[in-house]
C-alpha cells in the first residue's frame, strides 16, 4: 500500500508541475460542438472521479512523441474551467491525424499551485504510475491514434 501512496504522488507532482501556467500553447474554450460527429479531428476527453466540484480543470493535448509528452511549453491546447461537477467532458480539436497523449490537473482548492496532498491529475489512457517511474508513464503508455475522426477517451482521475 505504500508503494502505491508514493507512486500516486509522484504521478501527481510530476503532472501538475509538467505545464505551467507560462507554457505556450493555444488555449482554447470548451465548445462541445466542435465534437459532433463530422467535425474531427477533435478528442471527446470524458474525465470522471474529480474528488470535488471546487477549484480548477486544466485539459491539454501534446503529440503523443517522447520528445513533446509532458515537456515544458509543448501543450497544443489547453482548456481551464472551473470545477463544476464529479464527471466533466471536454472537447480538444486537432490539427490533424496523428498520435497525441492528453493531460488533465484538478487544482482543487484554484490556488494555481501544486499541492501534492489534495490535488489531483490524469492522462489518456489511465497508465498505471509506478515509483520506478517517477510518476512520469512513457508517451508510449498515453499516445492515442485520431484520423479525421472524434476520437472519445475516458480519463479516470487520480488524488492522494
Amino acid at each position: 500500500m505504500l508503494k502505491f501512496v508514493a507512486s500516486i504522488a509522484l504521478s501527481v507532482a510530476v503532472l501538475l508541475s509538467a505545464a505551467p501556467a507560462f507554457a505556450g500553447g493555444q488555449k482554447i474554450a470548451n465548445d462541445l460542438t466542435k465534437c459532433r460527429t463530422g467535425n474531427g479531428p477533435a478528442v471527446l476527453v470524458n474525465v470522471n472521479g474529480l474528488k470535488a466540484t471546487t477549484g480548477n480543470i486544466r485539459v491539454q493535448s501534446y503529440r503523443g512523441t517522447k520528445d513533446q509528452w509532458l515537456k515544458k511549453g509543448a501543450w497544443l491546447r489547453r482548456i481551464e474551467v472551473p470545477a463544476s461537477a464529479t464527471n466533466m467532458t471536454f472537447c480538444i480539436p486537432i490539427a490533424e491525424s496523428g498520435y497525441y497523449a492528453i493531460a488533465v490537473r484538478h487544482d482543487i482548492n484554484g490556488n494555481g499551485k501544486t499541492d501534492i496532498s489534495s490535488d489531483g491529475g490524469g492522462m489518456s489512457n489511465n497508465p498505471r504510475i509506478s515509483i520506478f517511474n517517477l510518476g512520469k508513464p512513457s508517451y508510449k503508455k498515453t499516445k492515442f491514434a485520431i484520423g479525421n475522426e472524434v476520437k472519445a477517451i475516458n480519463i479516470k482521475m487520480k488524488y492522494m
